[in-house]
């Protein structure tokens, strides 16, 4: 007895009407990158929040704290300096930027310092800014050049 194939081929023309396509290859660089960017753009809002908090003698920092360099105020100027840096670096680098996005690491390299260095004042918080920045961090030195799509 011989099987004969089926004459109904339409199964093999099928859609998949939820749009995933089985044969595209998974951009593991393009999810990393734009998971960077809107780390960095997070950290970015948070060191403005933060900074502002600083500058304004906000009760969310501990009193009489002694720093390296300068004092509460300082550190506060120079968070949101940062911030507002990170936030139109994290823009310039979903406009496909390189410059951006080396000046994005830049950034997130002086933030990550400078929260090590105003660990005094708020220590849970400058210790998980400065792991968000390190995240941030791999994502764009490892990931940052994307191939553009064909």
């Amino acid at each position: 007895m011989t099987i004969q194939p089926s004459a109904d081929r339409s199964a093999e023309h099928r859609r998949d009407i939820s749009g995933y396509d089985r044969h595209r290859e998974i951009d593991k660089a393009g999810g990393w990158l734009e998971f960077s960017v809107i780390l960095l753009g997070m950290a970015g809002v948070l060191n403005l929040i933060a900074g502002i908090a600083a500058i304004g003698d906000s009760q969310f920092y501990v009193r009489d704290a002694q720093y390296v360099i300068g004092n509460l105020h300082t550190w506060g100027w120079v968070a949101t300096g940062i911030g507002a840096i990170q936030i139109l670096v994290a823009y310039g680098i979903f406009q496909r930027s390189q410059a951006a996005r080396w000046v994005g690491v830049f950034a997130l390299a002086l933030n990550a310092i400078g929260r090590l260095l105003m660990m005094d004042a708020n220590p849970l918080w400058s210790l998980s800014i400065f792991a968000l920045d390190l995240i941030a961090l791999y994502g764009l030195i490892v990931y940052g050049q994307r191939p553009e799509p064909r």
